[in-house]
């Protein structure tokens, strides 16, 4: 099989894709190295491990030199968080896939609401992005925010009916999974993984579960995102912290 459908086969309802987000291409091959069956990065970690924030203000070009220093350092199926798409068109985003699937990359996520934006776009525009980024033979991952900023106590039927037909929307135009980050309510990630045409992505934080907890929720894949950038950064401060302040250890 291509990487492509190698990375397609992984995405089963109840038998989740674990997915532990890497940064560059050190942190791939210690992933890699460690068991992963597909390697993807997490926007966040990747603009802050070079000096950037995230939300598309790390320069595309370097984005594309990262993902091709990746892809180098593996066989296994990349695929790169292309955050919303980079481009303020859907023709722009279209040549912007093409660029990262000339890096030699698999596959995508894709945010349907601006950087720097909590309000979702339009589903209109947003399918068209999605459309353009799966006319370039990626994988689209398509990440919708409905549960940006709410907590369990929030969530509605109403919510999970819109992440149903935002999902409808995309797979209409060539999505292949869908991401619902923010998520900790299990009957919520039950239900639309019941409903989703798309096979469902959540992303792991403590107290979201075990992965049999998830995969008997449905769940198709569980990200990690940021977390493991984070923890390394963490590690690496207060180790520095505590070697400045002479108290010297082994690693």
């Amino acid at each position: 099989m291509s990487k492509y459908e190698t990375f397609a086969a992984l995405h089963v309802p109840g038998d989740p894709l674990i997915i532990f987000n890497i940064w560059d291409a050190g942190s791939a091959k210690a992933v890699a190295a460690a068991g992963a069956k597909a390697i993807a990065t997490g926007s966040y970690g990747v603009a802050e491990a070079h000096g950037y924030k995230d939300g598309e203000a790390f320069p595309f070009e370097l984005a594309l030199t990262n993902c091709r220093e990746v892809v180098s350092v593996t066989e296994l199926p990349v695929s790169i968080d292309m955050e919303a798409g980079y481009g303020s068109t859907p023709e722009q985003v279209a040549r912007s896939a093409a660029a990262v699937a000339e890096a030699g990359a698999v596959g995508v996520n894709l945010e349907d609401r601006a950087p720097g934006e909590t309000t979702l776009r339009p589903l209109e525009e947003a399918a068209a992005r999605v459309r353009a980024v799966a006319g370039a033979g990626l994988w689209v991952n398509a990440r919708t925010d409905v549960y940006l900023g709410k907590k369990p106590d929030d969530y509605t039927t109403a919510m999970i009916d819109d992440v149903i037909t935002r999902a409808q929307a995309y797979a209409d135009v060539g999505a292949g999974s869908l991401f619902v980050p923010f998520l900790g309510d299990h009957p919520t990630i039950a239900a639309i993984c019941e409903r989703s045409p798309l096979p469902v992505n959540i992303l792991w934080a403590p107290g979201r579960g075990t992965k049999a907890e998830l995969a008997a929720l449905g769940v198709a894949r569980i990200s990690y995102g940021h977390g493991p950038w984070a923890a390394a950064m963490n590690w690496l401060g207060d180790k520095a912290k505590a070697a400045f302040a002479g108290e010297l250890s082994e690693y």
